[in-house]
């Protein structure tokens, strides 16, 4: 227990270190920009990477991020049925306004988790058959996500995996990382952004190697 706690505490207490693209052997890797490509990030894991097959391989929620999504649609509909159920009964009389505020806090409670769950659970797919990378619950076949860049590429366009770190001040700070496909124009999409460093290393690792890519890691030296 001690043993996973301390390496909880080291994944949240490592410093990115300073670091020369150029030490990547690749032109597109000086042109490429080392900063977040999406601000923000998670302080726990919220992917988790499955081979669904040889020539498939997706990021899925991971349980703990699906608990967190449901802790909170669940702690509003409780709100809600614990305010509501003693009035539908007649237990409470008339209506009384002192329970909108209550009320709508529990509803946006419900809304969040709700909005959370879909997003947190929407296909990261890499399929080699098609040759293609989509995010989403459009698959690669629409038209409208075919233009899409931020969420559909060829994976004959992915030119390296990009790895790195962003510090998340607040009242509780923390680091996220971010991994990104890095296209041959240098521009970025992101894939996943959570707090896990070993678990999105390893990750990161096996896209690399799925794809036939090189894995720029900037989060070492």
């Amino acid at each position: 227990m001690f043993e996973k706690l301390k390496q909880v505490l080291k994944m949240m207490t490592v410093v990115p270190v300073p670091f020369d693209p150029a030490r990547f052997g690749d032109q597109i890797a000086s042109q490429t920009e080392w900063t977040p490509a999406k601000r923000g990030g998670a302080s726990f894991r919220t992917h988790k990477l499955a081979m669904a097959s040889t020539t498939r391989i997706e990021f899925r929620a991971a349980f703990g991020a699906l608990l967190f999504y449901l802790l909170f649609f669940l702690a509003g509909l409780g709100a809600f049925l614990a305010i509501s159920i003693p009035w539908f009964l007649g237990k409470r009389g008339s209506f009384d306004m002192g329970l909108l505020i209550p009320i709508c806090i529990s509803w946006i409670f419900i809304a969040v988790g709700a909005y959370l769950f879909y997003a947190g659970t929407a296909p990261i797919v890499f399929e080699k058959g098609r040759g293609v990378f989509w995010k989403g619950r459009k698959g690669p076949d629409d038209e409208v996500m075919s233009r899409n860049r931020r969420d559909f590429v060829r994976l004959d366009q992915i030119h390296a995996v990009q790895l790195i770190a962003e510090y998340i001040t607040g009242k509780n700070s923390y680091y996220s990382y971010e991994m990104n496909l890095v296209m041959a124009d240098a521009k970025r999409i992101t894939v996943i952004d959570h707090g896990n460093l070993e678990r999105i290393r390893e990750d990161a690792k096996t896209l690399a190697m799925f794809l036939g890519k090189p894995l720029w890691d900037a989060t070492i030296n």
